[in-house]
């Protein structure tokens, strides 16, 4: 089995580098991310606050969750644009600190990934549990004015500022919460995508392969 991890915050460009390295060398691709968002978007269609646990964590139990190329199905709904929304992102964080969650979905994240030989995985915590001995572990990184600014723009109808402000919340929430907290592999590679080009990037990630 091929595993390629790609780790970092919110808006440091982990979905599109790993789609565009996925692409480049034929395997599957898979956001994690969007898993989350998912559990998120199941909560409140529910009306579970998702700061609840126990609540939250019976939910992921029997979550229909299919992950794939063309969107995200949840519970039989189709959920692609809603999971991206800004009041999944504010629950998001919630609910990736429930340890229940987070071992549920790292157990369908494996069995995802086995099912098709290899993959690009992206997330928070690909190289430091969910798949400690990938082939190769890169953390992206970028200033917060960038990645504020990358944010804004595909969710032109919020304000700049109030983006920024949720975005340091998130890093803040993520990097120091008890379970598998956001942090960078000893073994990874960083990478600060500021101003550097998808396709450099790209390249420089095919070279160390």
């Amino acid at each position: 089995m091929r595993v390629i991890a790609i780790d970092g915050p919110a808006g440091s460009g982990k979905s599109t580098i790993a789609r565009h390295l996925a692409t480049e060398l034929g395997v599957a691709y898979l956001d994690t991310g969007a898993m989350y968002r998912a559990v998120a978007f199941a909560a409140l269609r529910r009306g579970v606050d998702p700061g609840e646990s126990d609540l939250v964590a019976a939910i992921v139990r029997d979550l229909e969750l299919e992950i794939g190329p063309d969107g995200v199905v949840v519970d039989g709904v189709d959920a692609t644009v809603e999971i991206r929304g800004p009041e999944v992102t504010k629950a998001v964080s919630a609910v990736a600190a429930n340890p229940v969650v987070r071992a549920e979905l790292v157990r369908r994240q494996r069995e995802w990934v086995a099912s098709r030989g290899s993959a690009v995985v992206e997330g928070r915590d690909i190289g430091t549990v969910v798949f400690p001995d990938a082939e190769l572990k890169a953390y992206l990184t970028a200033r917060l004015d960038v990645r504020a600014g990358r944010r804004h723009q595909e969710v032109s109808d919020l304000d700049y500022d109030a983006v920024a402000a949720d975005m340091a919340r998130r890093d803040t929430v993520d990097t120091e919460r008890e379970v598998d907290p956001l942090q960078q592999a000893g073994d990874a590679v960083l990478i600060d995508t500021s101003d550097r080009s998808i396709d450099e990037i790209v390249a420089d990630l095919m070279e160390r392969l």
